[in-house]
């Protein structure tokens, strides 16, 4: 969710970073002795890293508010950008644990007849799900094909707890 706020402000915001990589809070990486796994978080950085150095595509959506311990956010966040190779590139987040949401994005600007979306996942079965030693792949990116493409019109549905980068060409 983060990532997609700091995307769709990049007129403001020119660079983000993690603070700490390895074996702290939130790190991407941790090890044990030779052992080393990657968490959900380096997954979430590496799926987000198509936007570096690409234009950001302005996106509207409105798909409801989910509300927790009397807070109450935009259930999904979305953002875009167009690679220097014209690939446009689509990252979704529902922050929802149980809910899952249905959006839809007008694709203008692209020939509707031959454009064709794929993507990539990373979601769990739990909200505190992680990856350990004995789980590595616990929580991992997998192949997305829950979005379709149809008279220039995107729609993507998204489980409970996700994040997904599509790449529409």
């Amino acid at each position: 969710m983060h990532f997609n706020i700091f995307h769709n402000h990049a007129d403001r915001v020119q660079m983000t970073n993690i603070a700490q990589t390895v074996n702290v809070l939130q790190a991407m990486i941790l090890t044990e002795g030779e052992k080393m796994i990657l968490t959900p978080t380096y997954h979430v950085f590496d799926m987000f890293k198509v936007h570096q150095d690409a234009e950001v595509l302005a996106v509207e959506s409105a798909v409801g508010s989910y509300e927790m311990g009397g807070e109450v956010l935009p259930q999904v966040t979305v953002s875009a950008s167009r690679d220097a190779e014209g690939k446009v590139h689509v990252s979704l987040v529902n922050i929802d644990h149980a809910g899952e949401a249905e959006i839809s994005l007008d694709l203008r600007g692209l020939a509707a007849e031959s454009v064709q979306a794929s993507g990539t996942i990373l979601t769990a079965d739990r909200m505190n799900a992680h990856n350990t030693f004995e789980q590595p792949d616990a929580v991992a990116p997998k192949a997305f094909d829950g979005a379709n493409v149809e008279g220039g019109r995107l729609s993507v549905k998204l489980p409970p707890m996700s994040v997904v980068t599509l790449a529409i060409h």
